[in-house]
């Protein structure tokens, strides 16, 4: 084992036990002479996470404005012209944003509702012939097929298409960049794999998938294209970087719900209460604008399929849950079981993000043993799911037709309410109308107004917890999987259910009560509120349960609050994605920044005309990505001490690199003047990302050389004063959308370095930190009890 520095040991001395385990190596944390291959214990974790089904290096963004000497150059150069091609471009982007989500989610619901109807049909025809063995092997079979579809697409090409892919995208407008998530073949087998998935009867949405579609369309188009066919289009470099990419990748994910629930304010408001860590005005208005030509292009898509050019789409797909035709009259006895509903919402949706927390970790340690394992684990969902679906409705009792139901019931078709499935003529089997459906119009079915009698509490009971039992089973096996329409299904069988047993003692209609149960399981689970509120408006089109809507939101979210973390969160924490939370622990406030940084190794810094060995040097023994530049020996302005040395900025790692490709190097120790470093670099040229030091070739002789960092560097980086408490640091850290944050020391002398160390992402997490300090847990705990 290796030997931490003396800090270090003091600091972690308590805590040694807990993480001997650990293997992993922060980036961030090692000193300049320490093996690469050792783990020195500092404040910060490890920077490796499960993205998806691979392990990868963890980067934060580069959100900040490298405002070196060639940004400003080229700043000040900028014509009108070229800031109204900018802005004009960001317009542009943001429209072919919302064309191509809206375009592609119109495709996928064709695709699903014709795949998934002609399969349903099938089932149908041999059931009314009596064959039922027959009609479950097709149903197993077809389902079974395209699971394997699915599986093998996620597994084998793109294993970062699995899931949602929500909780990456949160995490990378949270400043930490998630690799390999927005790339061409992962949203080519996003888009295939959830169509597959979805009609494979699996408990799951699209959902999810869609808000990934459009982010990685929001990512391609801004980086044009893939990375080996990138178009080099002029206009395109004004997107070369982390900033606009993340404005992109932001309207995209607000496109992606709007074409989930055609509901384009809910698309907005997502993006800005579950999403977007940073929000200003000129944002709004561009995903708004987004999210406007999606509804545009399903509203066209719609219109043409009413023609019936869609083969089985039809009322299926897009259309919203309408459950606009009933009045909504509710007195002051309604609002106690709104109420309830609002407590169990929360109660189950804690519930449930519990147990998925441990299902997911099982399904870790599944996946963990190859590409086999994983395609056998979504295979064996897929079969007892079809089991499940096609045998449970036998177990039903018939139920007698409605007289004022004659022509509707019984219902023989793939889609809509009253089933026959294996029951007489004038009789239906209310559990299959269902089960053996879409998610869509299973919602639809159970959402339907002026059916207070359809399902039997027999029933509803079976299918609220069949699809429990699923959508814990179901989420985290390798296929694009959401979470949206599995929890409408569950909050939905409960509302019904709380509605059959309040009987008269309410007026509110049973589909009311089942759109209500599914907000409030949602709230529960999920944690949103505004937005949630707005989609549900929109996707029922009943502005009258708005009051009653908002009160079940709050009340679900506030007790599961009380519980344990949002769905989401919860899976960033198992991703190991160091998302940085907005409310920082009470206990922050205890500790300062030089505190956190006196447990770090002493922080490597460069000169601003530096010898190329010692660059060679430092970026060979160290994975820091930032390096305060200091100048020493310079004559200090009036009132300073003589001797005092000057923080000139900060400079990237990937400029260092760049410098050494280039060699732009000086045979004598100087300054070089601004048109010797336009001839060498562009602005364009520092934006680029990537490389490593082991792929650039230094001489010996060049190593004697020197390099002049001064116009590569941030000459106006983030700096906080030693003495301020963590909790702000945290704060200004999120807000700004840091990646390297300097501590200068309080007071200034002579002999004193200017810098007395750098916060990064890891080193403000609160697990890593209580890891390093762990008398702050004592003291949190002590607060806790109080």
């Amino acid at each position: 084992m290796e030997e931490p520095t003396r800090l270090v040991e003091e600091a972690t001395i308590n805590n040694m036990d807990r993480q001997q385990n650990e293997e992993e190596r922060d980036p961030e944390s090692n000193s300049l002479h320490q093996p690469l291959l050792k783990r020195n214990r500092t404040l910060s974790s490890s920077p490796f996470a499960l993205v998806g089904a691979k392990v990868s290096h963890i980067e934060s963004l580069d959100y900040e404005i490298n405002e070196n000497d060639l940004f400003k150059h080229d700043w000040r150069r900028r014509s009108r012209v070229q800031v109204l091609q900018y802005v004009f471009l960001k317009w542009t982007l943001a429209f072919l944003v919302g064309l191509l989500t809206g375009v592609t989610a119109s495709l996928i619901n064709l695709a699903i509702e014709n795949i998934a109807g002609y399969k349903l049909r099938a089932v149908v025809n041999y059931i009314e012939d009596r064959r039922y063995l027959v009609g479950f092997a097709y149903f197993a079979g077809a389902n079974f097929v395209l699971t394997l579809i699915a599986a093998l697409l996620c597994v084998c090409f793109a294993p970062t298409a699995a899931g949602p892919g929500i909780p990456e995208i949160k995490a990378y407008l949270n400043g930490v960049d998630t690799p390999n998530m927005y790339g061409a073949t992962t949203l080519f087998v996003k888009i295939i794999g959830s169509i597959a998935a979805v009609s494979a009867s699996l408990d799951l949405g699209k959902e999810g998938p869609l808000v990934h579609i459009g982010a990685c369309f929001a990512s391609l188009l801004g980086q044009g294209g893939p990375d080996n066919y990138r178009l080099k289009w002029r206009w395109l470099r004004y997107f070369n970087n982390d900033r606009d990419r993340r404005d992109l990748i932001t309207c995209g994910s607000s496109s992606g719900v709007c074409a989930a629930f055609r509901s384009p304010v809910g698309g907005v408001l997502f993006a800005l209460e579950e999403v977007a860590t940073w929000w200003r005005s000129a944002l709004l208005w561009r995903t708004f604008f987004s999210t406007a030509v999606v509804v545009v292009i399903l509203r066209a898509f719609i219109e043409y399929c009413k023609s019936g050019n869609c083969g089985l789409f039809g009322r299926g797909g897009l259309i919203m849950f309408d459950v606009s035709g009933v009045s909504v009259s509710y007195h002051v006895v309604d609002i106690i079981p709104v109420v309830v509903i609002g407590i169990i919402g929360g109660l189950l949706g804690s519930l449930y993000n519990c147990v998925l927390h441990k299902v997911l970790r099982l399904y870790n340690l599944i996946n963990e043993k190859g590409k086999l394992h994983k395609v056998l684990l979504a295979l064996s969902v897929s079969l007892f799911t079809s089991i499940c679906m096609y045998g449970l409705p036998f177990l039903a009792k018939c139920k007698p037709c409605d007289s004022s139901l004659q022509g509707s019931c019984p219902g023989t078709g793939g889609t809509g309410n009253f089933k026959q499935f294996n029951c007489p003529d004038g009789y239906y089997n209310d559990l299959a109308t269902l089960l053996l459906t879409t998610n869509d119009d299973a919602v639809r079915n159970i959402f339907s107004i002026n059916t207070p009698g359809e399902f039997h509490v027999t029933s509803l009971i079976i299918y609220f917890v069949l699809y429990c039992i699923l959508g814990l089973i179901t989420f985290g096996i390798a296929v694009p999987s959401g979470l949206f329409l599995p929890i409408i299904l569950m909050g939905s069988a409960y509302g019904r259910l709380l509605a059959i047993a309040m009987g008269s003692y309410t007026k509110i209609d049973p589909g009311l009560y089942a759109v209500l149960g599914a907000a409030s399981l949602m709230a529960g689970s999920m944690r949103m509120t505004v937005s949630l509120c707005v989609i549900f408006l929109e996707l029922t089109n009943n502005l009258l349960l708005l009051p009653i809507t908002m009160l079940v939101l709050l009340i679900a979210k506030s007790v599961g609050d009380c519980f344990n973390l949002s769905i989401y969160e919860i899976i960033l924490e198992l991703k190991g994605l160091p998302f940085l939370d907005a409310n920082p622990e009470p206990w922050m406030r205890n500790i300062t920044a030089g505190e956190l940084a006196d447990v770090k190794p002493p922080v490597v810094t460069l000169c601003g005309v530096e010898k190329v060995g010692r660059i060679v040097e430092v970026l060979k023994n160290t994975t820091y990505n930032g390096f305060p530049v200091v100048d020493e020996g310079v004559v200090p302005p009036v009132g300073l001490p003589v001797g005092a040395t000057e923080l000139h900025g900060l400079v990237l790692r990937t400029h260092l690199l760049l410098v050494l490709k280039k060699k732009w190097f000086l045979n004598e120790r100087r300054r070089t003047e601004e048109w010797e470093v336009r001839e060498k670099f562009t602005w364009i040229d520092l934006a680029e990302r990537g490389g490593k030091i082991e792929d650039v070739v230094v001489t010996k002789d060049e190593m004697e050389m020197y390099v002049d960092l001064h116009p590569l560097t941030n000459t106006t980086p983030y700096t906080v004063v030693e003495s301020l408490s963590v909790a702000k640091a945290m704060v200004l850290f999120r807000q700004v959308g840091l990646r390297h944050m300097l501590i200068v020391p309080k007071y200034q002398a002579a002999g004193v370095s200017p810098v007395v160390g750098i916060l990064t992402r890891q080193d403000l997490r609160a697990h890593n930190i209580l890891s390093v300090f762990p008398h702050l847990e004592k003291s949190k705990s002590g607060k806790k009890g109080n």
